[in-house]
């Protein structure tokens, strides 16, 4: 019928998307996922398909759907109605209006498969070695730090929690019951501060604390590029400083670590003096005492350059909304090494913005 859109004004939207500045096309300019494939489909578990079935989809193509996923905090079913509904993330993703889009139970089933081959820090390892063909080394020395990515709260009785706590499952549990609990994540409590009451002539500051249930993403970056290269991920209640030896990079080529005060443990001093780091910690005070003038003044200036962890913390959480919809410790490594990924590739895209790197 005259006048009627065709598949020909596709290209026409997808110009004005570009015009427009999509922050997707740049990404995929910038970021080449072929050299992701080699990883993916050693770790996907490929069936045999000579007695038919619904085609498999492309490794890659579902690779770039668990990065949108990652930027965008979308469930499966979120996924799935996006990909059909927007064209830049069709675009993205390599589909054309023409295809089929892989569905809720798809992609989950792709996620799980990458769980099980663990096959997330084969994809950090393969990117990190893109890094260093572009000139994107770890320098400047490694900011470690962690944050409390939430879950979905559970609703279980003292005993089931007590159970749980001493790595049991209640008996009375039902095997679909038991695969809708996590029993990995932990409550914590995250400390912080209301804001100051004026009184008087003083300012008061009101410590709080928040209960939060979920996991711990603790990661380690280069002050020079800020790029994520190292993590981890544990239970909320795991201290910190436990984590610290593990994200400590000895590819970085200067040899100052900052982190704040909760990883300053004689273990970790240690660590820091036989491995030949120097050790940029902020210090902590000391009960009923301040501090001495000179460790406030190192504590001032070792949070400026600290600080900038922050910024990966606030891009994931508030930007790309990073919460775990999965349940378990395996999971939700998956879910945040993915966000660790993502982060890299959207970091990737804004750096090759600047000057070329030193």
């Amino acid at each position: 019928m005259a006048g009627q859109p065709g598949f020909f004004n596709v290209d026409e939207r997808y110009a004005a998307l570009s015009a427009a500045g999509d922050p997707l096309e740049r990404l995929s300019a910038v970021v080449d996922f072929e050299i992701f494939r080699p990883v993916l489909e050693a770790a996907l578990a490929r069936s045999d398909r000579s007695r038919g079935g619904r085609p498999l989809y492309d490794a890659v193509l579902m690779f770039r759907v668990l990065v949108l996923q990652a930027l965008y905090s979308l469930s499966d079913e979120q996924a799935e109605f996006q990909l059909r509904d927007r064209l830049s993330f069709m675009r993205f993703a390599g589909l054309g209006l023409h295809q089929a889009v892989p569905d809720a139970k798809t992609i989950w089933l792709y996620r799980e498969q990458l769980k099980q081959a663990g096959a997330i820090e084969g994809l950090f390892r393969r990117f990190d070695e893109v890094l260093a063909a572009k000139g994107l080394l770890a320098m400047g020395g490694q900011i470690i730090d962690a944050t409390i990515i939430a879950a979905p709260r559970q609703k279980l009785t003292l005993e089931e929690k007590a159970t749980i706590r001493e790595g049991g499952t209640p008996a009375h549990w039902s095997k679909a019951k038991r695969a809708q609990k996590d029993r990995d994540a932990r409550w914590t409590l995250k400390g912080g501060r209301a804001k100051p009451k004026a009184e008087g002539t003083q300012r008061q500051t009101i410590q709080i604390a928040v209960p939060i249930f979920g996991y711990k993403s603790h990661i380690g970056i280069d002050r020079r590029h800020g790029l994520i290269r190292r993590w981890t991920v544990t239970d909320a209640a795991q201290h910190d400083s436990r984590s610290f030896a593990g994200l400590l990079d000895p590819a970085n080529t200067a040899s100052r670590v900052w982190a704040d005060t909760a990883y300053r443990t004689r273990r970790n001093l240690e660590v820091l003096e036989r491995r030949g780091l120097s050790e940029r910690i902020q210090f902590r005070r000391p009960p009923r005492r301040g501090l001495s003038e000179l460790q406030a003044k190192a504590n001032a200036a070792r949070a400026r350059i600290r600080s900038g962890i922050e910024h990966v913390f606030a891009a994931q959480k508030h930007r790309m909304a990073l919460f775990v919809r999965t349940i378990g410790l395996a999971r939700a490594q998956v879910k945040i090494g993915m966000a660790n990924l993502a982060y890299n590739f959207a970091r990737l895209a804004w750096l090759s913005t600047r000057t070329a790197p030193g």
